[in-house]
């Protein structure tokens, strides 16, 4: 099992990247950089750790074909992988229509979309020509060698998909479940398109949540939780057996305003589907579950701990080692 650690830069570069050189010395194997348009800037962020870390592999995780031109996308995460010395992946997926909306950017197509962006970014980084998903002849003018491609996927065709396709799946899930019912998928996606299925690394990208104090870990977990529960489609839901007025109660108290009323209607239910929280006994209880299923990369996402500082060092110390 690998263990990557997402990050969110919404704090500046130079602090990010202190944590990720804390990750990187605790033990995990890459470090995923969350890309929306409101916080600072992936690639930048994503340069600024490549210069003071030495091995650990950096990804965007994830980025999507909306909010950038696709052979810009091809360009920076070029750059990133020349800079790092060959440490680069790209995660990238359909992205969230919500922000799309508030961006005045219409979502269409989401599946076709990212699979012509998969296909002409790595046409474009290994300097061919490109002439599919509208582009008409445009080509990089450097080549920065080869770079893994992740899909962030959910629904059942996205996963499909990046089975047939894909390095790598980055999945939004914490419970075996999910992955039960997700890795078939991948799976037969990859035997449709003539491949091996251990040419696809299943990622768990997880609401993490460790201390050594278990009610800490916990509610540091729940406002996380809160916003996987309002977001998750209802089969997801029905599939954990979560009380969809409970749901509609925490959509509710957000979209209010009233956080406080949002924790509050977390259930020990939601955070057991949603999370992986406790101690460090109680991590590893669920991720020896999810190595069961297939998963190969637990990514270690918001909100880790809560210290963040003291549970990255939790997690290297009592987990990876």
């Amino acid at each position: 099992m690998e263990f990557g650690i997402e990050f969110v830069p919404n704090e500046p570069a130079a602090k990010v990247a202190y944590m990720a050189k804390l990750a990187e010395d605790s033990g995990f194997s890459t470090v995923w950089v969350t890309d929306h348009y409101n916080n600072r800037d992936a690639y930048s962020t994503l340069a600024v750790i490549s210069l003071i870390t030495n091995k650990i592999k950096l990804g965007t995780g994830v980025t999507n074909p909306y909010t950038r031109n696709v052979a810009v996308t091809a360009s920076s995460i070029a750059s990133i992988n020349e800079i790092s010395g060959g440490r680069a992946i790209l995660g990238i997926g359909p992205g969230d229509k919500a922000t799309f909306d508030a961006m005045g950017i219409d979502w269409d197509k989401p599946l076709s979309r990212v699979k012509d962006s998969v296909i002409a970014i790595r046409a474009f980084l290994g300097k061919q020509k490109v002439n599919q998903a509208g582009f008409k002849g445009a080509s990089l003018a450097f080549s920065a060698g080869k770079i893994p491609i992740y899909i962030g996927a959910q629904g059942p065709k996205m996963l499909e998909l990046a089975g047939a396709m894909a390095d790598g799946v980055l999945i939004n899930a914490s419970h075996p479940d999910d992955f039960k019912y997700a890795v078939p998928v991948i799976r037969q996606g990859a035997e449709n398109a003539g491949r091996k299925a251990s040419d696809v690394k299943v990622c768990a990208y997880a609401s993490f949540s460790a201390d050594k104090d278990k009610a800490k870990a916990v509610n540091a977990a729940k406002m996380v939780v809160a916003f996987i529960v309002i977001g998750s489609p209802a089969n997801v839901l029905e599939r954990h057996g979560i009380n969809p007025e409970a749901t509609a109660k925490i959509s509710s108290s957000i979209a209010k305003g009233d956080f406080g009323s949002a924790i509050t209607g977390v259930t020990p239910e939601m955070v057991d589907a949603f999370s992986i929280s406790g101690t460090p006994d109680d991590a590893k209880a669920r991720i020896e579950e999810l190595t069961k299923t297939g998963v190969d990369q637990i990514v270690v996402g918001s909100p880790i701990g809560p210290d963040k500082e003291r549970s990255i060092k939790l997690i290297g110390k009592s987990i990876l080692k």
